[in-house]
């Protein structure tokens, strides 16, 4: 039940998001606030539905409308050109986001050895003075909307956009339906990974 203002005013969310509609997608992935007609020759209906243009041009979309975005899709193939031995090469790659599986270990061992030390009872020998310090410093300082776009594209502070870039495509190919066998399941995930390039895209904190 809603609650009417003595004003008159109607202070509803519902309310505000009619009046707001930037950026509103719907359901079926439509967006609600597109006014472009569909990229396909031929069509005059509107271009509600985005899709990538390329496999290495995954931040410029063409616009379709619904019957042509479904076309566009089924003809998708993100590793069209590659041979068997580079898709089976790289989806080893993917399965660990291509970072080499690194040794576990005694973790105390490995907090000692940032500090030089091998052996911790070295702490009160020669080394004792010897703490060479964090590697690369303090962190950037960046705006929360770009804190929480490196931590969705599990980016590091120094990496450079063509290195986020990069992280940013490993995500897009791992959560895109085509990838998945047509699993949607993960598309809310897949729309805060795009959401989150383009906060760093725009960015002027890191090196192009």
């Amino acid at each position: 039940m809603s609650k009417s203002d003595p004003f008159g005013f109607d202070m509803s969310v519902s309310s505000a998001k009619k009046k707001n509609p930037r950026g509103r997608r719907g359901m079926s992935g439509a967006s609600e606030t597109s006014t472009r007609i569909c990229d396909h020759d031929g069509c005059d209906e509107p271009g509600k539905y985005r899709a990538p243009k390329a496999p290495d041009v995954l931040d410029d979309y063409f616009w379709f409308c619904q019957q042509h975005v479904r076309e566009y899709n089924l003809k998708w193939n993100f590793f069209d050109g590659t041979t068997e031995a580079e898709l089976n090469a790289q989806m080893s790659k993917d399965k660990v986001w291509e970072r080499a599986t690194k040794p576990m270990g005694d973790p105390e061992a490995r907090a000692w050895a940032r500090l030089g030390i091998e052996d911790p009872h070295q702490v009160l020998g020669a080394n004792a003075t010897q703490n060479p310090g964090k590697a690369g410093g303090a962190g950037k300082k960046l705006p929360p909307t770009e804190r929480r776009a490196m931590e969705i594209l599990e980016a590091k502070d120094h990496w450079t956009k063509a290195e986020v870039r990069k992280a940013y495509k490993l995500l897009i190919k791992v959560l895109h339906p085509d990838m998945n066998g047509g699993d949607r399941s993960q598309e809310e995930q897949l729309q805060e990974v795009m959401w989150a390039w383009d906060q760093i895209k725009a960015s002027k904190n890191f090196k192009d």
